[in-house]
């Protein structure tokens, strides 16, 4: 019994997501998906992801934070 494309689709999910695939790639993933349960909702959850790090990234820290953080590697060198 062959392999219905699951095995290739979630492979190449991180770069489908991040759109690192040629078109013909991108394109056989997509239409995997249309028809597989299992991969849409692997594929939902990591767009999911994706974007809850991305405004992660966005976000700055507490300028508190930040010097709590500089004292504590400062202090780690000095030992």
């Amino acid at each position: 019994m062959g392999d219905c494309g699951c095995e290739k689709a979630k492979k190449d999910l991180e770069e489908y997501l991040h759109n690192e695939l040629c078109s013909e790639e991108a394109a056989d993933i997509r239409a995997h998906m249309e028809n597989c349960v299992d991969c849409s909702d692997e594929h939902r959850v990591g767009v999911v992801l994706t974007e809850a790090v991305k405004r992660a990234c966005e976000e700055t820290a507490p300028e508190e934070l930040k010097s709590e953080v500089l004292q504590r590697l400062r202090s780690m060198q000095q030992h």
